[in-house]
């Protein structure tokens, strides 16, 4: 009988694939994460702290929800906080969740040089369950222990008539096949000709096609992702959140998987996905770190400017853009309120503003003109 998943193949885990259609992916990831981390190093020490908080929060949360789980927020970021040294600006109350969640992040990116042993990976399944009897927990689950005997499938559908997505190799020699990746996983960051970021792709396949706890599979497998990427850099801080990339594309993360898991050893189709989806996560961080230099440039050349608080609240708000930023400028009616004044004080504002050079108006007239940030020009290095 033709195996039907890959661990079936004989020559299961000796994956391969196509050099020539992932060297151009794999120089745009290298070159941006070289621009990352020169324009990270250009950050004061405060704000990197910020972006480092924050992307290890955008990490967390995004790992849960893809896997239908919302955490509170607020309660993990003071559970980061608090272990970077960071003040609290939270008042949510931490939860064992909470700690557990963050004390795996930072365990898996702060020490980094460290090895992935069997006992690591025990300890980061109780952290990542470190109470049974919350609501989370849907059905009783070994922590901190390797699945029961039972045949692990990933199925969908009625009941009666499901679909099976995925099954996981037999419990049977789960443990000399966790043993064989973990010995990869340490030898292969010295293996010469095998690319950081491609090992970090492999390792999350090839981990996830394990499967080797009952719950928490998908959340584990991305946290080794973060520890290969973060040995990759040799470094633990982190201001990019591939798990927001992939719940971005989650459809075609789980597509990708699943035809791959189903397929030879030749891994291209995954590593390409893996790739893109690095690619856009660390394009979006770039994005966030030049939005937090710019409103420094910003603040930096009308350091001198007498703005009433009224107008700052409003600059603050459009050059922190986002969903309630007014990314296609902000109007008289628009302004009038975010900064909770009259129509006149608006238009005085406004006027007030272009002449200080802090806005420029936009094409239209009347009642649709619309204002933007004008940004002081950044001088050639």
């Amino acid at each position: 009988m033709a195996p039907h998943w890959i661990w079936q193949r004989p020559d299961w885990p000796n994956f391969n694939w196509q050099a020539e259609r992932l060297t151009p992916l794999l120089r745009e990831c290298v070159q941006a994460q070289g621009q990352l981390m020169g324009m990270a190093s250009s950050v004061g020490s405060s704000l990197s702290a910020q972006n480092e908080l924050d992307a290890l929060l955008q990490n967390i949360v995004t790992s849960s929800a893809i896997e239908g789980e919302q955490l509170n927020v607020g309660s993990v970021r003071s559970s980061l906080a608090r272990r970077l040294g960071l003040n609290l600006t939270d008042s949510d109350k931490v939860s064992q969740r909470s700690e557990g969640l963050a004390q795996l992040i930072l365990d898996a990116t702060q020490h980094f040089a460290e090895p992935l042993t069997l006992q690591r990976l025990l300890d980061w399944h109780e952290w990542l369950f470190p109470d049974q009897d919350t609501d989370f927990a849907a059905r009783p689950i070994h922590v901190g222990a390797l699945r029961g005997d039972e045949p692990m499938q990933v199925v969908s559908g009625r009941l009666d008539r499901p679909t099976v997505h995925f099954e996981a190799p037999p419990r049977q020699g789960l443990e000399q096949q966790l043993d064989t990746f973990l010995r990869w996983f340490e030898a292969s960051q010295r293996q010469d000709g095998l690319d950081p970021l491609l090992r970090a792709g492999i390792a999350h396949f090839w981990f996830v096609t394990l499967h080797p706890f009952d719950d928490g599979n998908g959340r584990l497998t991305r946290t080794i992702t973060d520890l290969a990427l973060a040995q990759g850099e040799a470094q633990a801080i982190r201001f990019y959140a591939m798990s927001a990339s992939i719940l971005e594309d989650r459809s075609g993360y789980y597509r990708v998987l699943e035809s791959s898991q189903k397929a030879t050893l030749d891994i291209t189709d995954w590593l390409e996905w893996f790739l893109r989806t690095l690619l856009r996560s660390l394009q979006q961080a770039m994005a966030r770190i030049e939005s937090v230099l710019g409103k420094a440039r910003f603040w930096q050349a009308h350091r001198e400017s007498e703005l009433s608080a009224e107008q700052i609240k409003v600059l603050n708000r459009l050059l922190d853009g986002g969903e309630r930023g007014f990314e296609e400028g902000i109007s008289a009616a628009e302004y009038q309120a975010v900064a909770k004044v009259s129509k006149a004080t608006a238009t005085r504002h406004l006027a007030e503003l272009l002449k200080k050079g802090c806005l420029k108006r936009l094409p239209g007239g009347g009642r649709s003109t619309r204002y933007q940030i004008l940004h002081p020009e950044v001088e050639a290095s």
